[in-house]
């Protein structure tokens, strides 16, 4: 655990460090979890043996490379835990690309090394009482605990994967109260919030309340949009604010009260909006017409 508390803590500086440079655009943030999704899921697949039947691929590493690595890991054995600890900050893992994510847009070496920090000390007692735990089991159950644990790897990667998508703007399969998002009904969806158009604009709120959860709502393509969102103090925290629409390049944080947010859906289609994570997402359905507006 020294290892990695000091990995995560020394990662989340040079990120948030990187945060003052440069502005990852949201196509490269989703990109970036995607990925790591991605690993954690091919990792999944590898713990329950999915990739048994395949051919094995020879390593091609040269002779004096083999040589020395073995002497480079004979040397660090004494150290191995430590040294796996400091590993442990590079590898795939949602929660974890989600927390440098967050030292990334604080933009600051002392903030992204403290959250990460905490991250790190906060998740301490699981991993130690998963490990006193499993210590504990009879060895003719440890490979159920393997399969068990294999596919929370693979689950947490799929989920990992949808939550690149939303940060990238991607909408993937699925319904918004029984319609298709792939192929949008003539009609709209009853109990969803409809833009009025008015005026210069279409005007719509969505009140998050004090649950912090967004609400999908439906608008008309062409005619610029003047979104109100509503939301209590309690209904803020550290996963949903701020909101973004990737798609359109909007970041906006939310205060408590009213909160105005204006641009022009140009074409039919779905909008992902989301928290800056991409734990949080909604949709925007944009249609051509919305019965009863010019």
């Amino acid at each position: 655990n020294a290892g990695r508390i000091t990995s995560y803590t020394a990662i989340g500086g040079i990120v948030g460090l990187l945060g003052t440079t440069f502005d990852f655009s949201p196509a490269a943030k989703g990109l970036m979890t995607g990925l790591a999704g991605m690993f954690m899921a091919l990792f999944g697949l590898k713990m329950l043996g999915a990739f048994a039947l395949l051919p094995r691929i020879p390593l091609l590493t040269p002779s004096f490379l083999q040589t020395a690595r073995g002497r480079i890991f004979a040397k660090l054995s004494v150290r191995a835990p430590f040294v796996i600890g400091l590993l442990n900050g590079f590898m795939p893992c949602g929660p974890l690309q989600s927390m440098q994510l967050y030292a990334l847009g604080t933009g600051s070496f002392f903030s992204g090394a403290l959250s990460m920090f905490l991250f790190s000390l906060g998740t301490s007692p699981l991993l130690l009482g998963f490990g006193f735990i499993s210590r504990l089991l009879p060895k003719k159950l440890l490979p159920a605990m393997v399969k068990a644990s294999a596919l929370m790897v693979l689950g947490f990667g799929v989920i990992t994967m949808g939550r690149g998508g939303a940060l990238a703007g991607a909408p993937l399969p699925g319904k918004i109260d029984g319609y298709d998002q792939v192929s949008l009904p003539a009609g709209l969806a009853e109990g969803l919030t409809v833009a009025a158009v008015g005026g210069e604009f279409q005007t719509i709120t969505t009140d998050f309340g004090d649950s912090g959860y967004y609400f999908p709502f439906v608008v008309q393509a062409g005619i610029p949009l003047r979104w109100t969102i509503s939301v209590e103090a309690d209904g803020l925290n550290g996963c949903n604010n701020p909101i973004t629409v990737p798609a359109y390049g909007i970041k906006k944080r939310l205060k408590p009260g009213d909160n105005v947010i204006e641009f022009t859906p140009k074409k039919k289609g779905v909008l992902v909006y989301t928290c800056w994570m991409g734990m949080i997402s909604s949709r925007i359905l944009v249609v051509e017409a919305i019965p009863g507006n010019p």
